[in-house]
């Protein structure tokens, strides 16, 4: 157990600061757009620009991982998203452009290079419950930036609220290279980064069909969930009326029902041994989720938009532990990062085709409501397919992960 939890919290702690980092610019938009007089549902495109960043590092990230290693790789993605946030801070339109780039960079690698580590030092009977915990990182960083960083902008402005979660990365950075010698120990320094590997990490994913269907479907449910991350706190303040900060617990809340659901999402898959067919009922209750959170009104109680937003973030933020540990036992033996590294090309691609498709609706006059409900169908249409997928053939997973190698 005690060779599992030092891998686990050193790759949580990496992936608490770098999600941060990411959802903290969605959380200044409202008070970027007061100071610029741009719309704050240009987010989407800021957010879809990160997103671009992050597919093609992922396709990068596993010979990376190999001849560096996995925590010096999460140090380099912690360093590019505090550039980042500076970036950001400087109010720039053009540093604004490079500084989604940066976080891209720092946010695409994360997670394969924390697959690398997990996938060797888990036992195959608790992989989804850790990768599960792991992924809760996302959300416990999604709801550091909804609770706090409002705060940071009453107290200091929004300048320098984007400098002080670059400090926290910069911060997480230092703490994390005490590590590196024990974690990085497989790394191969003399493994060559030829051009024609950036390939494979795709080949493994198209090459096996169950890989294939569960990176499809992933588009649609990244697409989903970053519409409730990046437009949240926008809808509640623009149309149910209620303050920044309110908005900020807000999405606290749905990030918080995240990391409940993704620890309880994978003991279920773990015990049940049907994570396809779980996956299929996450879609769905998402989609509920979805409509609920375009039905909110001013009328609505605080209460009730904080439970509904929970149940939003259970569902469309819960379910990736579940995912990403299935593509780690389906992976070739010894190739758990290089198919993490494509089936996230996948993942991202929803995240960039998400947000802009929900900013460009919303620009034609479509209201929240009705771009929410918009965005939740496709994810609805995959989970019914992943149900009748699973029950039409038996097709579980193929038992343990297998072990990235330097070779």
């Amino acid at each position: 157990m005690r060779s599992t939890l030092f891998p686990l919290a050193a790759t949580l702690a990496v992936q608490v600061f770098v999600s941060m980092a990411v959802v903290t610019v969605p959380v200044l938009a409202p008070a970027v757009a007061a100071e610029t007089g741009v719309s704050a549902s240009y987010v989407g495109i800021f957010i879809a620009m990160v997103y671009g960043a992050s597919m093609a590092a992922s396709l990068v990230s596993g010979p990376l991982v190999q001849r560096f290693g996995a925590i010096r790789l999460s140090q380099a993605c912690l360093m590019a998203c505090a550039v980042g946030l500076a970036c950001v801070a400087t109010g720039t339109p053009a540093l604004f452009v490079v500084g989604a780039i940066f976080l891209g960079a720092g946010y695409g690698p994360v997670t394969p290079a924390s697959s690398h580590i997990l996938a060797r030092s888990t036992p195959p009977e608790r992989l989804s419950l850790v990768f599960s915990l792991k992924q809760t990182g996302v959300p416990l960083g999604g709801a550091l930036a909804g609770a706090v960083v409002p705060t940071l902008v009453l107290w200091g402005g929004w300048r320098a609220a984007a400098l002080a979660v670059a400090g926290a990365c910069l911060a997480t950075l230092a703490l994390a290279q005490p590590l590196r010698e024990v974690l990085d120990a497989d790394r191969d320094p003399a493994r060559r980064l030829a051009a024609s590997s950036l390939a494979k990490p795709l080949h493994y994913t198209l090459g096996d069909s169950l890989l294939r269907r569960l990176a499809f479907c992933s588009f649609f449910f990244a697409a989903l969930q970053l519409c409730l991350i990046t437009f949240l706190v926008t809808h509640l303040t623009l149309n149910v009326g209620i303050s920044l900060v309110e908005a900020g617990l807000m999405l606290a809340a749905a990030q918080v029902g995240g990391v409940v659901a993704r620890v309880g999402w994978g003991v279920i898959a773990d015990r049940w041994g049907r994570p396809m067919r779980l996956l299929g009922l996450l879609a769905i209750a998402m989609g509920a989720a979805a409509v609920a959170t375009g039905r909110f009104t001013p009328q609505w109680p605080l209460a009730s938009v904080a439970l509904a937003c929970a149940a939003f973030g259970a569902t469309a933020i819960g379910w990736n532990g579940v995912y990403l540990a299935q593509v780690a036992r389906l992976a070739p033996p010894g190739k758990a990062g290089d198919a993490t590294g494509g089936s996230l090309v996948f993942t991202y691609a929803g995240v960039l085709f998400g947000p802009p498709a929900f900013t460009f609706l919303v620009g034609w006059g479509v209201s929240y409501a009705s771009a929410f409900v918009v965005l939740a169908v496709p994810a609805v249409a995959c989970g019914l397919w992943l149900i009748w997928r699973d029950g039409s053939r038996n097709e579980p997973g193929r038992g343990a992960p297998g072990k990235l190698e330097n070779g």
